[in-house]
């Protein structure tokens, strides 16, 4: 057995969204698990802020996930400058909050381009290499959204709905080649933008709570945990799951 089942050294990850929120929390914490750790985004200023704790150890490259075109050559990229991607951790992500029907095609399309198509082409050219080699995780980010109706977010949980849909079916598929796939659904996360939306809608934060048996909000390093659990071999045995990181959000009354 694995004396440190936990430790990620000689494994490379790459986090999209990284420069910022949950994808610093996670690229922050497989630092400190001893992973090389490559950032993506599509503001260089916030990446390399990022990097700069880190000069050894976490790297950027510049990118647009919704710019389906690039992504091969993402990936060849980053397999020639840094070695094999291990990990990849699908944390890119925009939000919309806005009623059904004020919902355009376009807002619509917009939200699944980024969330759910990006998501998928880069899995698909990630997952490709890592089946060749026979060993990698892919770890995408859910919602809540994903498992419970919220208001005013129909695109949002259309888009993270997909997400858990392709993250079983891609469990499958790839299985067989040494390929691990799981999802992680973060609950209500304390941040800026939480915050934000709280102090406008205090009876919102309320019903968080009330639902929440925790009683209390998530810190972005929980997710951050729960993605270096399902990175490295403590997991090797686990696949196609989505884990709730929410307090107990999903099952409170």
């Amino acid at each position: 057995m694995n004396e440190l089942p936990f430790d990620l050294a000689g494994k490379t990850a790459l986090v999209t969204g990284g420069g910022s929120g949950l994808g610093l929390g996670i690229s922050n914490a497989f630092v400190a698990a001893n992973a090389k750790v490559i950032i993506t985004g599509r503001r260089e200023k916030k990446l390399k802020e990022a990097c700069k704790p880190f000069p050894e150890s976490m790297f950027y490259m510049v990118n647009d996930i919704t710019e389906l075109d690039s992504l091969p050559s993402l990936v060849e990229r980053i397999e020639n400058e840094f070695g094999k991607i291990d990990i990849l951790v699908n944390n890119a992500g925009i939000n919309m909050k806005k009623h059904v029907l004020d919902v355009t095609d376009n807002e619509f399309d917009k939200i699944l381009k980024t969330n759910l198509h990006g998501l998928f082409a880069l899995a698909r050219e990630v997952g490709r290499r890592m089946a060749d080699r026979k060993s990698g995780s892919i770890i995408n980010i859910t919602s809540m959204a994903a498992i419970y109706g919220i208001p005013q977010v129909t695109a949002y949980t259309a888009s993270k709905t997909g997400v858990l849909g392709l993250t079983r079916s891609m469990a499958v598929d790839l299985s067989p080649h040494g390929v691990r796939v799981n999802a992680i659904a973060p609950g209500f996360i304390q941040s800026p933008m939480l915050e934000k939306a709280f102090s406008t809608d205090p009876e919102r934060r309320d019903k968080v709570l009330s639902r929440t048996p925790l009683n209390k909000l998530g810190s972005p390093e929980d997710i951050a945990y729960a993605a270096v659990y399902l990175a490295s071999d403590a997991s090797k045995f686990i696949t196609g799951i989505n884990l709730p990181v929410d307090g107990g959000n999903s099952i409170g009354f």
